[in-house]
């Protein structure tokens, strides 16, 4: 089947999954995943698929349909893009809803990384399984002094976002909608179902919560008047009370067996400057009472959290309850250890200041744009997350399978290149009149993109290649190895510079008697290469001549080494480390 072919099943399923509309995007993006062939072929393609997508997208669904259909079932069982995916099971109490809306909900301390990746994708395959609406909502209150709102953070997130294909229909601000929280709190002391409460935290959760008993007692505070709550509520405001002197407690029940939902707090004092609003408001409110508000007003119908969450739920619960609102969806999932992976945005941030992580990018963040940076690709992530499902029963987090499929989806497309890392020399004798040149495949499942070039100079009977420091502790004197797609050479000393002379030059001796295979690059006509490695660290080394090829955002294979996707080319090449 051809290219062309090809676009327009990708294209008519995805404008089929998407109310008859589909992007350039979503089709290259899905002719590189079953063709990864095509990644180098992506400016003679773009143009065919911009056509095709004009075409589709002019086209009545049910002439989209009578097109996709006509398709012969061969060439749609060819196309690995129409296939049986592994599907969320559906959603309760959908049919109440004339059309289903999500929200994602980060705090911008930084951007994404794989810990949230589930909550993302989760909202994102069931907003295009219903066609419903996402909103993207910057949970940006200010919250303890440890969790600081970073300011190229907003920006990050929605890169992340891009990155995982998410369309957002709309995004709201937290930090606009003070006003509301305000009003809604008002309402409620006047209901005389939340209160001021002035008591030291420290001594109401000891004499009042009581952490360890069965049900909690009242504090002073509950039993105030309207009028008397108002009025701490305005010295909330206006500044009379200062941080930690007053907040404002729901009464969600002293006799709650939990004992951190009894009398929840809803709004607190902060007096830091915020990165967007400076210092407009100085009460702000916690998570669950600004989500009981906003679910309902932004038209929230389903919330889809990890079961760690479920203090909330009896909060926004509550919330709904006390202003007669309906009630909205819960789904709830496990939860995912990721055993010695640190996943905190706060550390992560504070090793960046620092100076001991690089940046966002840092591989020890987690991030998704280290993900990405690395040469992980949007759409193993994703199937990862999917195949988790909405169990309720907790994971531990393998980074293994993910660098495996991540390999499957990576292996066609990513060239080979030679490399060393901390090399050392080794000088070869007594090297007969051959030719010294070696022609290693690009590729070896595809000889039709043709052989790298390596050629060598002798001096005096001699030449000299560089090989890596790891593989010193595996060589003896009198072993036989073979210098790859070059000739076969015995070891004659150990010391540096290592010393050997040339054995022979068919690859069938080496085959036969099983030889090491050295990878070597040459010591005169090489390429300087630095790689970040999954743990931070650098590791220098020189390339073959090829790599002067090497593309900026590139992944490649550097035998015996590993994946490497490619930051930069200038002033050297610079790239991070993917995965074995």
């Amino acid at each position: 089947m051809d290219i062309e072919e090809t676009i327009w099943i990708i294209g008519l399923e995805n404008a089929l999954k998407h109310s008859g509309k589909t992007k350039t995007k979503f089709v290259l993006k899905g002719i590189l995943s079953e063709h990864p062939e095509y990644r180098e072929k992506i400016g003679e393609i773009k143009s065919l698929i911009d056509d095709i997508v004009g075409q589709i997208n002019k086209l009545s669904i049910d002439q989209q349909q009578q097109k996709f259909e006509s398709k012969s079932p061969i060439e749609i069982k060819k196309t690995t893009r129409i296939k049986e995916e592994k599907e969320l099971p559906p959603l309760e109490n959908v049919d109440k809803y004339k059309k289903l809306t999500f929200r994602l909900a980060p705090y911008p301390s930084g951007p994404l990384h794989i810990g949230n990746a589930r909550m993302v994708i989760l909202n994102d395959t069931y907003k295009k399984m219903y066609k419903a609406k996402l909103f993207l909502v910057y949970d940006d209150t200010i919250g303890s002094e440890e969790k600081i709102i970073v300011p190229e953070a907003y920006d990050l997130i929605k890169e992340n976002l891009e990155w995982l294909g998410v369309e957002i229909d709309k995004i709201f601000y937290k930090s606009d909608r003070i006003p509301k929280f305000y009003d809604y709190c008002s309402k409620l002391l006047e209901m005389h179902k939340a209160y001021v409460c002035t008591c030291d935290a420290d001594l109401w959760r000891t004499e009042y919560g009581r952490k360890r008993e069965k049900i909690g007692k009242p504090c002073p505070h509950r039993n105030q008047t309207i009028e008397e709550n108002l009025e701490h509520w305005e010295k909330m405001l206006d500044g009379t009370y200062l941080e930690k002197q007053a907040v404002v407690r729901l009464k969600t029940g002293m006799e709650l067996k939990n004992p951190a939902v009894r009398d929840h707090v809803i709004m607190r004092i902060a007096e830091r400057e915020h990165p967007r609003v400076g210092s407009k408001f100085r009460v702000w409110p916690l998570l669950e009472f600004s989500w009981g508000i906003d679910d309902h007003l932004l038209g929230i119908t389903h919330i889809l959290r990890g079961k760690d969450l479920i203090k909330e739920d009896i909060i926004e619960s509550k919330i709904w309850k006390l202003f007669n609102w309906p009630e909205i969806e819960f789904i709830h999932y496990g939860l995912i250890s990721f055993g010695d992976l640190k996943l905190s945005k706060t550390y992560s941030r504070q090793q960046i200041k620092k100076g001991i992580f690089i940046g966002w990018d840092d591989p020890r963040t987690w991030s998704l744009n280290s993900l990405a940076k690395r040469g992980i690709l949007s759409e193993s992530l994703i199937e990862i997350i999917l195949d988790l499902g909405l169990s309720l029963t907790d994971i531990k987090f393998d980074p293994g399978r993910l660098y495996d499929l991540n390999g499957k989806k990576i292996e066609k497309t990513s060239n080979r290149y030679f490399f060393v890392d901390d090399p050392i020399e080794l000088i070869i004798k007594k090297i007969p009149d051959i030719k010294l040149i070696a022609e290693p495949l690009i590729h070896p499942d595809f000889p039709e993109r043709g052989t790298r070039k390596i050629e060598l100079s002798k001096v005096n009977g001699k030449i000299k290649v560089l090989v890596s420091k790891r593989d010193l502790s595996k060589l003896n004197p009198g072993m036989l190895v073979r210098l790859k797609d070059l000739f076969n050479i015995e070891i004659l000393d150990i010391k540096q510079p290592i010393q050997s002379k040339y054995h022979s030059k068919e690859m069938e001796i080496a085959r036969s008697k099983k030889f090491k295979i050295l990878h070597w690059v040459p010591t005169e006509e090489n390429v300087p290469i630095s790689i970040i490695l999954d743990d931070g660290n650098v590791t220098e080394g020189f390339g073959e001549p090829y790599c002067k090829n090497i593309k900026t955002g590139e992944i490649l294979q550097f035998e015996r080494f590993g994946f490497v996707k490619i930051d930069k080319i200038s002033p050297q090449i610079h790239g991070f480390f993917t995965h074995r």
